[in-house]
């Protein structure tokens, strides 16, 4: 992105010096301090500064650390960021920004390194990304970098170490508002996203070997989410499991849930079942494996929702 569009600036706190993930080291040697910079601990204001920079017509890719801390922006994003473009008419925007952010537990994050705040960004105005892959994560992030809206895009922090592919090194995109059918099957539809996905996969992995199909869907974009494929789904296996890291009340598995049982009301043969963190402050450091919804906690809700 910062190759082919010379108005692309990336910015954040540490940025400059590769960030605390090093997802931005060799930045600055290849770009100049002008395209890519630090900015002062203030989210809010790094936050505003990209919306300021996308009205004149940048491409402004801001980092904020952590996503347990995205919520000094809160003002910015939702009130100033997501509205721009209509309380103008159309006379100003901020389509050019992008925001990136690691979230979820990596095992040792403790209550402020490790929460998943992502349904409380799925408001008009604002596209929410999350990768399950490094492929996956090019493909979207360049989507978000060159979308005409506002985007977050949560990255899984946990995958930085933990996943490992092939990633093509040419230009390439992955549609915004497309989920994608990971694992085909017949008996119970499983969606999640991120590195949920992970789990997802090796919950059905196990399910299968005692002889249950399972359609696994990472739904990639949250927010507008593709209820398409959702609803193709869910009419085929007739029931629904839902799994997220962030607590079951207030997660974006609610909406979810609600929208399916809409469309889908008379195909359902079981209650959709989600499978969630606790409603608890998210992952206390000592219990955090107990916290999480973890395969095993899948699999039971795979056998208990197939034999309803």
């Amino acid at each position: 992105a910062m190759e082919t569009d010379p108005k692309a600036v990336v910015f954040g706190e540490d940025v400059k010096f590769g960030g605390v993930f090093r997802c931005t080291l060799g930045l600055v040697d290849k770009f100049g301090s002008d395209r890519v910079f630090n900015t002062p601990l203030s989210e809010q204001g790094l936050v505003g500064f990209g919306i300021g920079m996308c009205s004149v017509g940048h491409t402004a890719i801001a980092e904020i650390q952590f996503a347990d801390y995205i919520h000094p922006a809160f003002d910015q994003i939702i009130n100033e960021g997501s509205k721009y473009r209509y309380r103008s008419g159309s006379q100003f925007e901020c389509g050019g920004l992008t925001i990136r952010t690691p979230y979820g537990v990596v095992g040792h994050g403790g209550f402020y390194h490790s929460q998943s705040p992502e349904a409380t960004y799925c408001v008009p105005g604002v596209k929410v990304v999350i990768p399950r892959s490094p492929i996956q994560a090019k493909g979207l992030l360049l989507s978000c970098i060159r979308d005409p809206n506002p985007c977050i895009f949560f990255e899984p922090k946990i995958l930085y170490r933990a996943s490992v592919e092939e990633v093509p090194e040419g230009d390439y995109m992955i549609p915004l508002g497309k989920a994608e059918v990971v694992r085909e099957g017949t008996d119970v539809t499983v969606i999640g996203w991120g590195s949920q996905l992970r789990i997802l996969d090796s919950a059905c992995e196990m399910a299968e070997k005692e002889g249950y199909s399972c359609e696994l869907i990472d739904v990639r974009t949250l927010y507008p989410y593709d209820i398409d494929t959702l609803e193709a789904s869910v009419k085929k296996t007739g029931r629904v499991i839902i799994s997220h890291e962030a607590a079951v009340t207030g997660g974006w598995g609610a909406e979810l849930s609600a929208k399916i049982q809409e469309r889908c009301f008379l195909h359902l043969e079981a209650p959709i079942k989600r499978v969630c963190g606790y409603d608890i402050p998210p992952s206390p450091l000592v219990f955090e494996r107990i916290h999480i919804p973890d395969a095993l906690k899948n699999l039971d809700a795979i056998k208990e929702t197939v034999n309803y």
